[in-house]
């Protein structure tokens, strides 16, 4: 029970996660901590306190921008934009369609086409997409998670074009397609066939593209879906525990995919939990990579992880003060180490952002990096009383659940049976009703609201390009060598319905100009269809 005093706010003070703070930490209410077993220093274990010894004196975080609208020509001179103003790093938002496997010309994909990020079908648009980029000297991060495997094909026939071997390509795949049963909802495929391809990538990648991050495994959808900032830590962790289980079941050693495992975080607005949740999970993993799976290499051991400032917490109302919440966000992943990082512009609550907005967002990582003197020591809230309570109390109660997780037959199970789902469900019911109350103030939305419409200018896709897509798509089937691509197609199809790996079939399918969505549709017609069990 946390100490109170009289004429305080409120009653409580609760985190996201429901841990209670007190009127102070300080040596009579947190845990003694012993540096060796449970900080250690930066880049040894349990890397606590970063995954290198200097951290961001070396080296300064990856500055990516999540981009991607319209056609592959706009998105790509976005991403030269965005180069230009010191962006460090590429992060590509596709459209629907492209992500659940289906063409522009699909019936399914009318009015989506486009409009959440671009429309990738062929070998034709990936090239256009990367056109004049160099993939042998950017690092690329695609947020696909059904069709991922179909995206990376593309993306290493770009880089065989560009006379690039794949030895030198080096990027991110979410590739994170649990967190879509549970959060999100693009998924094609069952379960078992999706971690087939999961598995697939890995084993193909650690002989083909060794600095290739075959996954990202992705607590963010599950944050923005409503979970707190344990749930977030635990669900990731549970999903990629399923992971590792089935690469060793498919007879990968730990320590040939481990290293190129790689998360994605939630960077939420309450800055103390945040750092303490970073730190958390990566001393959680590094303990759960060698005593649960007993990797050895140093690289198995270190959690990586990418962070996007939360979108969920962006307003429509007063959008500008989405600069300042982005900001504290953005501080809280550096002083938790992240490895990458994209901030949100602050019109995203209103449209697809614009290029003021997104090079504002950039420029708050800019500053932090340059001019906040945060980057220059590592870890430097280690030690307080505060983040190491929080530290040790969010990892004791992910493990718990991780332990629930297990004891109820593992992640699987546990997202079959709806439990994981029921969990977020009643976090976001929880967050909701205290906005309401006003237990939780949001700035402009249920306090300090402003009768002033916002100027804040917005970006509209022009719908025209829809047709235009479809025309694209239409005319390459017309102009490709129609048996190649059959023969190809029917080689996928022929792997999928065995036990050979899958990628290499899928390369040679988008170099024969086959679409993504023929490719969803040939293993469509083999591994089936997902549907989700609704329950009452």
């Amino acid at each position: 029970m946390a100490t109170r005093i009289k004429n305080e706010r409120r009653e409580h003070f609760p985190t996201s996660s429901g841990i209670e703070l007190p009127v102070d930490y300080n040596p009579s209410n947190t845990e003694e901590i012993e540096y060796d077993r449970d900080l250690g220093d930066p880049g040894g274990f349990p890397y606590t306190r970063g995954i290198r010894r200097n951290m961001y004196r070396g080296r300064l975080w990856t500055m990516r921008q999540y981009a991607g609208y319209a056609t592959a020509e706009e998105s790509n001179a976005r991403y030269k934009y965005l180069l230009s103003q010191g962006t460090t790093g590429l992060s590509v938002a596709f459209d629907l369609p492209t992500q659940i496997g289906l063409d522009s010309d699909d019936p399914l994909a009318t009015g989506e086409v486009g409009k959440v990020g671009v429309a990738i079908d062929s070998l034709e648009d990936m090239s256009r997409l990367f056109d004049g980029i160099p993939l042998g000297q950017v690092s690329t991060s695609m947020t696909i998670n059904a069709t991922a495997a179909i995206l990376l094909c593309l993306y290493l026939a770009v880089a065989r074009r560009q006379n690039v071997a794949f030895n030198k390509v080096n990027g991110t795949l979410q590739n994170d397609i649990l967190k879509e049963y549970i959060a999100r909802g693009t998924y094609i495929f069952p379960p078992q066939p999706s971690l087939r391809l999961i598995t697939d990538t890995f084993a193909f990648c650690a002989r083909e593209v060794p600095n290739w991050n075959t996954i990202s495994i992705s607590g963010y959808h599950i944050r923005e879906a409503g979970s707190t900032a344990v749930q977030e830590v635990a669900f990731t962790f549970a999903d990629a525990i399923a992971y590792v289980e089935a690469a060793l079941k498919a007879g990968l050693a730990i320590d040939e995919f481990a290293p190129r495992v790689s998360f994605f975080f939630n960077a939420h607005n309450n800055l103390l939990e945040e750092i303490a949740k970073f730190r958390a999970a990566r001393r959680l993993w590094a303990r759960l990579m060698r005593e649960r799976f007993h990797a050895r290499d140093p690289r198995s051991l270190m959690m990586r992880f990418h962070t996007q400032t939360a979108g969920s917490t962006l307003t429509a109302q007063q959008p500008e003060v989405n600069v300042v919440r982005t900001t504290i966000q953005a501080l809280a992943a550096v002083l938790g180490g992240t490895q990458s990082l994209h901030t949100n512009a602050m019109d995203e609550a209103l449209a697809l952002p614009t290029e003021d907005a997104a090079r504002i967002a950039l420029r708050t990582q800019q500053v932090i990096a340059f001019e906040s003197g945060v980057a220059d020591t590592v870890d430097p809230l280690a030690g307080s009383y505060a983040i190491e309570e929080l530290t040790n109390e969010i990892e004791q109660r992910v493990t718990d659940y991780l332990n629930k997780i297990d004891a109820l037959g593992g992640t699987l199970h546990a997202i079959e049976t709806g439990y994981i789902q029921r969990e977020i469900q009643n976090s976001a019911y929880e967050y909701q009703r205290a906005v309401e109350t006003k237990d939780a103030i949001v700035v402009g939305v249920n306090q300090f609201q402003s009768d002033e419409e916002s100027k804040v200018k917005t970006l509209r896709v022009d719908p025209s390009i829809e047709q235009a897509q479809i025309d694209r798509v239409r005319e390459l089937r017309e102009r490709r060598d129609t048996a190649a691509t059959e023969l190809a197609l029917t080689n996928l199809e022929q792997a999928a319905s065995g036990t050979e790996n899958v990628l290499p079939r899928i390369l040679e399918c988008v170099e024969a100009l086959a679409t993504v969505g023929e490719i969803s549709n040939r293993l469509r017609s083999i591994w089936g269809e997902y549907r989700e069990a609704v329950t009452v």
